[in-house]
């Protein structure tokens, strides 16, 4: 596991790089104050395009069955009623129409990690995601968080603004988004970084409770129930477990090469 650098005051911000953040915890959020910080560190040139409430698990949904809006809430920063996907959208399509488009998109930073199958129904990932399809480097950031303690916000900006440099200035495919995670311990405690693979949870690790409202009506939360198994090594999970932080290249395209090979042999 490569030693974690954290934030170097000597960092200058990066000519000429504009760079786009988003998130699905809304624009109000702490872990946007937190990646319009790290943004700072390697560029002049940021803007926010952001829900304006809350959309976690809002995955990679589009606003198609009602009219998006957008307020403006300061300079080069806007609330969209929408998902993820729409403030992405709203941001290449409309406010960066007639200009030049971000040469990169931070999505986040989450508060809770997106690790192992989270990343199906992250709308973290999805801004990304979105930046991908838009051609635009893209780069999803997460902070873990196990209650009952506070989120250690300080722990991503410490560590990310060195790792985005290094992102930035090695690159990496047009068709491929970067995940990171940054573990449940303070900023000194990070034991380094590891690229790794997506983790499994255990199943059933997502339940249904039921209740009853006041009128005896039935009503439902989904949520987790924690992972208890030891995670398989070298992934996500087992990074987060040794306070390492995780970066993750996720691919969009989910045809699986093997079975390819033997569904065409089948159905022949």
């Amino acid at each position: 596991m490569a030693k974690a650098k954290t934030a170097s005051s000597k960092l200058k911000p990066i000519k000429g790089l504009r760079v786009l953040l988003s998130n699905d915890d809304g624009i109000n959020a702490p872990g946007l104050k937190t990646l319009e910080k790290i943004a700072r560190t390697i560029s002049d040139d940021v803007w926010i395009v952001a829900p304006e409430q809350e959309q976690s698990g809002a995955s990679h949904s589009l606003s198609l069955h009602d009219p998006l809006r957008m307020r403006k809430v300061s300079k080069q920063k806007f609330a969209v009623k929408g998902t993820p996907t729409d403030c992405v959208l709203m941001a290449v399509n409309h406010i960066f129409k007639d200009q030049k488009k971000p040469d990169l998109l931070l999505s986040g930073v989450n508060r809770h990690g997106n690790l192992a199958e989270d990343v199906t129904y992250s709308g973290t990932i999805a801004a990304a995601m979105e930046g991908l399809l838009a051609g635009i480097p893209s780069v999803a950031m997460s902070q873990l968080l196990t209650r009952p303690h506070p989120c250690k916000w300080a722990t991503a900006e410490a560590h990310a603004p060195a790792l985005l440099r290094k992102l930035v200035d090695g690159g990496w495919p047009s068709n491929v988004l970067i995940n990171i995670n940054f573990p449940d311990v303070v900023a000194e405690k990070v034991t380094g970084v590891e690229v790794c693979k997506l983790g499994h949870r255990d199943l059933g690790d997502m339940f249904v409770d039921e209740r009853v409202d006041a009128r005896e009506q039935l009503y439902y939360w989904i949520g987790y129930r924690q992972v208890m198994s030891p995670p398989a090594p070298k992934t996500d999970l087992a990074v987060m477990d040794a306070g390492g932080i995780s970066v993750t290249p996720l691919h969009i395209n989910l045809t699986h090469q093997p079975t390819m090979a033997k569904l065409t042999k089948l159905l022949a």
